[in-house]
């Protein structure tokens, strides 16, 4: 009888304090539930990413933290995700840099076309002094910003003919993201860009909305996009750094010993996003190769640079010159 009432007492105690003294994580009542979203599939590197992340926060933090993840725009598009950290409901977005710019303008550096000659080039600048300097006006918004993932090489996508140089692309409707560059590098190609939502893309496309759109491989062939264009050129006009947003206003009501886990964990989590994204941008070309869209593999790309100087003068004076020339000093 003894016994039972023993037993008793251990459910009843562990019941009222919420089994707080349980020995595996996943047996404790997390003291923080964080939301992540991102805008692409369960299959992207993003969400291998994220979950690298999860694991690491989780597994350090002891299950003090846990970490819900939501891909494919469940939480809304890039801007809402962004305005939702900035007052709290989301904690973490992992996205494109474009949308980031309607919130801290110096972000358009990193949306000029060819501004990076290679991965190690543009690493030197995101994970260097420019890439913190450029992060500065984020924290007044609410913003953090953890640092950088990878989205990859953009290249154009189109239904109506072959490009292989810029003059091709001359009188395309081309879908871009809601970024003053972007909107300028299809300008100068001679085509009109069209500002739609990542995640009405493909509709756009299969209706006939616009002609094309520029995007990584990963995003063009993960979300089928290759099944309604034709013709794909590997242009890669921009290297599109994926920015690892996380709300400040959450980050301050952590105690220090968790800040720290999530500043370490989402260091190693970038570095290996990168790896996953670099290794399987091949596969992506292959498994595109295979199918029906035509690729143009080998376009004039200095017809395309010739094309997007303007763009670089457009944007001297608001982004900085100087910062600009310390870009490309790095390469």
């Amino acid at each position: 009888m003894r016994r039972y009432v023993s037993c008793l007492l251990v459910i009843v105690l562990c019941i009222l304090s919420g089994c707080s003294n349980a020995t595996k994580g996943n047996e404790r009542k997390a003291e923080y539930v964080l939301r992540l979203g991102h805008l692409q599939t369960e299959t992207h590197p993003y969400q291998k990413g994220a979950l690298k992340f999860k694991e690491l926060v989780e597994e350090r933090s002891n299950g003090r933290i846990q970490i819900d993840i939501f891909p494919s725009s469940q939480l809304g598009n890039g801007r809402d995700q962004i305005e939702g950290a900035q007052i709290g409901t989301i904690h973490f977005h992992i996205g494109s840099v474009a949308p980031v710019t309607n919130f801290a303008p110096k972000f358009n550096l990193l949306n000029l076309p060819y501004l990076f000659e290679s991965r190690e080039h543009a690493f030197r600048v995101l994970d260097g002094v420019i890439g913190q300097e450029i992060s500065k006006d984020l924290e007044s918004k609410g913003l953090l910003n953890l640092g950088y993932m990878e989205n990859g090489w953009r290249h154009l996508t189109n239904n109506k003919k072959p490009i292989k140089t810029s003059e091709d692309a001359s009188g395309l409707k081309l879908r871009v993201q809601e970024s003053p560059p972007y909107i300028s590098f299809v300008k100068a190609l001679g085509s009109a860009p069209v500002p739609i939502p990542f995640g009405e893309l493909y509709t756009a496309l299969e209706q006939k909305v616009v002609d094309g759109q520029e995007n990584p491989l990963a995003q063009i062939y993960l979300n089928k996009l290759h099944e309604v264009q034709q013709y794909l050129t590997l242009s890669a006009h921009n290297y599109d750094a994926a920015i690892f947003l996380m709300s400040k206003t959450t980050f301050d009501t952590l105690p220090p010993d968790l800040q720290e886990i999530i500043r370490e964990s989402s260091k190693e989590a970038i570095q290996y996003e990168r790896k996953v994204a670099e290794k399987e941008e091949q596969h992506l070309l292959e498994q595109l190769r295979a199918s029906d869209i035509q690729i143009e593999e080998n376009p004039d790309l200095e017809s395309f640079r010739k094309a997007v100087e303007p763009v670089y003068k457009e944007f001297e004076e608001s982004i900085g010159k100087d910062l600009i020339r310390e870009v490309k000093n790095l390469k």
